[in-house]
């Protein structure tokens, strides 16, 4: 089972299918089943499109019923926040039931896990920058603790020698005020915008690329920055759905 926290835009949709195509081909062998932890975005498809999609703990049900006796579950999380925690929940009471339960774990966990994704971000970004550019990816942040893992995240495209590159949160800190204050004091006037997010969906294309008057593109070139968007969520990356198949291969009994 690959577990989303889903999307309901059909141009974002490629970024969760790569990652789980990725991951059956990885595991032939296994019956394949996605879920989604957003019950608003799982409402919202079958009151829009008539698209049923199910939550880990009915998917969970469903293989009880069906008599599997081992689940391998992974989720597409970037970081160990209240999604993955809300999906460990509903997988939870199925342990007395299935009889073994293994699940990957999200794709920010370890430190060698920042490592390979910074770098893969950086290959995928492909672009020496000028010394008066740079580039500014958005994650979506949280009031959970794990929210720290964007500030290392940042930090570890420091240590691999990635200076004029930051990580800002729509819904945590940093915030894009912190972001533009380290663009002022380095001086630069371009900034190639990327979401630091799995899918390139609502958030990607409004708070980040959005025409409104509050999105990070809007601001950026109200301060004076010349802007470059870049709309590719993370799950579309081989690199990033291969180090979920690699997590998925070190899943653990819970």
């Amino acid at each position: 089972m690959i577990v989303s926290f889903g999307t309901s835009f059909e141009e974002a949709m490629p970024a969760i299918t790569n990652i789980e195509e990725t991951c059956k081909n990885a595991f032939p062998e296994y019956d394949f089943y996605r879920a989604f932890t957003s019950g608003m975005i799982i409402r919202k498809l079958k009151r829009t499109k008539g698209v049923t999609i199910y939550n880990p703990e009915e998917v969970m049900q469903h293989l009880a019923a069906s008599g599997y006796e081992e689940v391998l579950c992974q989720p597409t999380h970037i970081i160990n926040g209240m999604e993955y925690e809300k999906m460990i929940r509903m997988l939870t009471p199925y342990k007395d039931h299935i009889p073994v339960i293994r699940v990957g774990a999200p794709l920010l966990t370890e430190e060698q896990d920042y490592k390979e994704a910074c770098q893969i971000m950086m290959e995928e970004f492909s672009r020496p920058l000028g010394s008066e550019e740079a580039f500014v990816l958005m994650g979506h942040g949280t009031e959970h603790y794990a929210n720290s893992a964007y500030c290392q995240f940042e930090n570890m495209l420091r240590d691999l020698g990635y200076e004029n590159t930051y990580v800002g949160t729509v819904e945590g800190f940093p915030a894009l005020e912190y972001v533009i204050g380290r663009l002022r004091i380095r001086g630069i006037r371009k900034v190639y915008l990327m979401p630091l997010m799995i899918v390139a969906g609502d958030h990607a294309r409004n708070d980040l690329a959005g025409a409104e008057a509050e999105s990070w593109d809007s601001i950026l070139k109200r301060e004076g920055f010349e802007t470059e968007v870049i709309l590719k969520g993370m799950g579309q990356i081989d690199g990033i759905a291969e180090m979920f198949v690699e997590h998925l291969k070190k899943a653990k009994a819970m």
